[in-house]
């Protein structure tokens, strides 16, 4: 029996499903939970030349056993870079990414059909210079000429890749459309009789896994998928084909499907938070329980965002609606506290004028919480003390004496997003000055932190607001 192979694209996809780049914290909590299902293989995003993002690359590739492949887009060409990022992984992998279709080539690559054949050939021969494990993958290789697609596919196998993958990006073709394609791809590419064949497909027509299921049966090694809905496959939508249909076909997976449900769930919580308490009264008074939908305008959303006391710009309403309508295409209505978690993420990105260094909290139940807090504001430290009813309470009082102003805290809403000891939560502020409300959204293992966070990010909107 063949195992077949499910290669995770969840964190290389987590922007896209998240709506805004996940933090350091983020990344760990997510390859946490994808290690523990045993998929064969954990793409990461390509690095965007920071070095927070080699950071989080490096300590994923420390602290997980599953193979960690790096994407690197060929129009970055950073094949040293990301290499030395996951270089300490177990099992690690080089990925290049490349569009092959006409369109894509000019356009997300910038080159020609000659060029983009050339720089295949460099670097993948390259990333196998650097790491045993090479994998390449056509991006709309469904809508790519043929014979420039054999073409490219023989180069990256003749310079070293060991893993090919071939993409229905746009979704297009039928089930026995995307069969033939796989087995014509494997007639004209010779090398692929000795190495593995991967496929990605679109769920655009929501036939993916029926086109992934006429993949294996054509020779395909494995299947790209995402832990939650992204637009592809999703790992326990493969997992039930393989359970249903695994001995018909004579395969089976490694994943631990005792785990999914509950790594699925956390994953939810943290990349798709707005999923919980969908229609919770949150103390809106009369629109807590209003409902929007993909359907509704800007002019519909910015109404809502207004009832809720924001006043935006224009710059801000746009990008507001515009994470809202990621947030719509995934699910059948976006509540009032969703929206509320989309303005706190998505409008009024500022500058940090106060910057938390380090906090001290002391609590319990025989006496007064007090909260010792150490602030950076152009380059020196500041120190607040406070006390108050509770630690949050308390650290809010430390920050107020520090800035010596109080604002009105016109909602704070916490819950956690992650399971286990060290559970991390996700905090909301919405302080109200001159009459306007600006929200701020902090998350850490420690709910204090996490809050603490959330203020300093709101009073940060409203010092630049300000000045």
């Amino acid at each position: 029996m063949k195992t077949l192979k499910f290669i995770d694209m969840t964190l290389r996809e987590a922007e896209q499903i998240r709506g805004r780049a996940l933090s350091f914290k983020e990344k760990l909590e997510v390859a946490r939970s994808l290690d523990r299902l045993k998929a064969d293989t954990i793409e990461l995003a390509p690095i965007q030349g920071g070095r927070a993002d080699q950071l989080a690359n490096r300590t994923i590739a420390s602290m997980v056993s599953t193979r960690i492949s790096a994407a690197i887009d060929i129009s970055e060409g950073n094949v040293e870079e990301t290499w030395e990022s996951i270089k300490t992984a177990r099992k690690p992998k080089l990925l290049l990414l490349a569009p092959v279709s006409p369109l894509q080539m000019e356009y997300t690559a910038r080159m020609k059909a000659p060029a983009l054949l050339e720089a295949v050939k460099k670097q993948v021969a390259e990333c196998r210079y650097y790491c045993e494990h090479v994998e390449f993958a056509a991006l709309d290789a469904t809508r790519a000429e043929a014979p420039f697609l054999y073409e490219v596919l023989n180069a990256a196998v003749d310079a070293g890749a060991d893993k090919i993958t071939v993409c229905d990006t746009a979704g297009i073709m039928l089930p026995d459309e995307f069969g033939r394609f796989v087995a014509d791809v494997k007639e004209n590419v010779p090398g692929l009789n000795k190495i593995e064949l991967y496929v990605q497909i679109s769920d655009e027509m929501n036939m993916a896994v029926a086109c992934a299921a006429a993949a294996v049966q054509n020779g395909a090694a494995g299947i790209k998928c995402t832990a939650v809905p992204a637009g592809i496959p999703t790992l326990e939508e493969l997992a039930h084909f393989v359970q249903v249909k695994g001995v018909d076909l004579d395969i089976a997976t490694q994943v631990r499907t005792t785990e999914l449900t509950r790594a699925v769930g956390q994953l939810t919580k943290l990349l798709m938070p707005e999923e919980e308490d969908r229609f919770s009264n949150v103390g809106l008074g009369d629109i807590a329980n209003v409902c929007l939908d993909s359907n509704d305008s800007i002019a519909d959303v910015i109404g809502v965002v207004h009832q809720l006391g924001y006043d935006l710009t224009e710059e801000d309403n746009a990008r507001v609606y515009e994470a809202f309508m990621r947030v719509a295409g995934k699910k059948q209505f976006v509540g009032t506290r969703e929206l509320d978690a989309i303005v706190a993420t998505a409008a009024m990105q500022v500058p940090s004028t106060y910057r938390l260094l380090n906090y001290v909290i002391n609590s319990g139940n025989v006496i007064t919480a007090t909260a010792n807090i150490l602030l950076e504001k152009d380059g020196t430290s500041i120190r607040g003390l406070g006390m108050g009813d509770g630690p949050i309470d308390a650290a809010f009082q430390a920050i107020e004496q520090i800035i010596g102003h109080h604002y009105e805290l016109d909602d704070f809403q916490i819950q956690t997003v992650t399971e286990g000891r060290d559970a991390m939560g996700s905090a909301l502020v919405k302080l109200r000055a001159g009459g306007r409300v600006y929200s701020g959204n902090g998350i850490s293992t420690d709910i204090i932190g996490a809050s603490i966070r959330a203020y300093i990010s709101a009073l940060n909107k409203i010092i630049y607001e300000e000045a």
